[in-house]
């Protein structure tokens, strides 16, 4: 088999995974009966994923590659407030599609508060990213860039517990509702 064909295995066979780990949950994944969902022996998944440890950091390789896709989708322009940014972010994060990635993300950032060392370099960029992206709007809104970071901590705060909400309960319209009054009360 070429090298490009087996890449492309790899590519196929990871997204077919990861859409049984969003129905199923990272904490408990097991290569024999993700083997047999996905019609394939174990030694395959070894194959092209040597460990359980590495197909577990492509699976996260792969959510945080979609959720960078989701904020490089968002057409903010450069003189958008901050209020502007939120509603924007809101309405790509909150899509009912993308609510399989932030469970596993919710799942995930549980399960490395309890064992940092099973997910390193987890949370630096489960942080960084989202501010580095919501900061800007707070400078251009005349901020310094210390209060910029300080409020796009509360932006990312809020948008978490708005997210886990939602994840939780399913009650998309109930936290919409509730989102477009805490973008209002933002400053």
């Amino acid at each position: 088999m070429t090298r490009k064909a087996d890449e492309e295995n790899r590519s196929r066979l990871l997204e077919q995974i990861v859409a049984y780990v969003y129905a199923n949950g990272v904490a408990s994944l097991s290569l024999r009966p993700l083997a047999k969902h996905l019609g394939v022996s174990p030694a395959s998944l070894l194959y092209h994923f040597h460990s359980k440890e590495e197909l577990t950091v492509e699976i996260l390789r792969y959510a945080g590659d979609r959720q960078r896709e989701l904020f490089a989708s968002l057409r903010t322009r450069k003189n958008d407030t901050a209020g502007e940014v939120c509603r924007k972010v809101w309405r790509v994060i909150g899509s009912p599609k993308d609510r399989p990635l932030f469970r596993l993300f919710f799942e995930v950032y549980g399960l490395a508060l309890v064992d940092p060392k099973r997910f390193p370099g987890f949370f630096p960029g489960a942080v960084s990213n989202w501010l580095e992206f919501i900061e800007p709007a707070y400078v251009r809104d005349g901020l310094s860039p210390k209060e910029a970071r300080t409020r796009a901590t509360v932006v990312l705060a809020g948008f978490r517990g708005f997210l886990l909400d939602v994840c939780a309960t399913g009650d998309y319209d109930r936290v919409d509702r509730a989102v477009a009054l805490w973008i209002k009360t933002l400053p």
